[in-house]
């Protein structure tokens, strides 16, 4: 991207070309921002993060989609609290990109049926197949063939993003909204 004064407000041209890299990094597998860092808070108050993998950009809506097995820790707790804050960063790009969202979990439906229609073929199957849940102790395995899959779908609707670019030339940083954009200090 070309240098952009400082005086002039961001334009649109840098909120497409981020939700563009949204779009390139769920098709990439070796895009750096396909594996942000997901945060949420547990029962007790204490902030959990976790690296998830982005599968799914919707530019219209304004969501990304992820994948997670239904059991797991972080659907209770963004069932209780949705509110999530996403950090994805680039090396390439030397940018940071911090979104606020509100999450939906889809754990039945037609979006989850489509989804595991195209995991169920591939080697991931496994991960949402087992009979036991994330996290949980682990213990001999159990060679039961499991029939139900326990895949959970987390949609998470963008509020806002705080974009960041390091640069020698200066770093810059703005707060981008559908309908606001402005230059934030780094």
């Amino acid at each position: 991207m070309s240098m952009v004064p400082l005086d002039t407000p961001p334009d649109e041209d840098l909120y497409r070309a981020v939700w563009k890299q949204l779009q390139r990094a769920a098709h990439d597998r070796h895009h750096e921002w396909r594996t942000p860092v997901m945060s949420s808070v547990n029962s007790q108050g204490a902030p959990q993060a976790r690296t998830v993998v982005l599968r799914e950009v919707n530019t219209v809506t304004k969501e990304l989609t992820f994948y997670t097995d239904s059991r797991s820790p972080k659907v209770a707790e963004l069932q209780t609290s949705p509110q999530t804050a996403l950090v994805f960063w680039s090396k390439r790009l030397s940018w940071q990109l911090r979104v606020s969202a509100r999450v939906r979990v889809d754990t039945a439906g037609p979006l989850l049926d489509a989804a595991w229609l195209r995991v169920s073929q591939s080697p991931a199957a496994a991960d949402y197949l087992s009979a036991t849940a994330p996290g949980s102790p682990l213990h001999p395995p159990d060679n039961t063939p499991n029939q139900q899959h326990h895949m959970a779908i987390l949609v998470a609707q963008v509020d806002v993003l705080d974009w960041l670019e390091l640069a020698r030339t200066g770093h810059r940083r703005a707060l981008l909204t559908p309908d606001s954009a402005e230059w934030r200090v780094p």
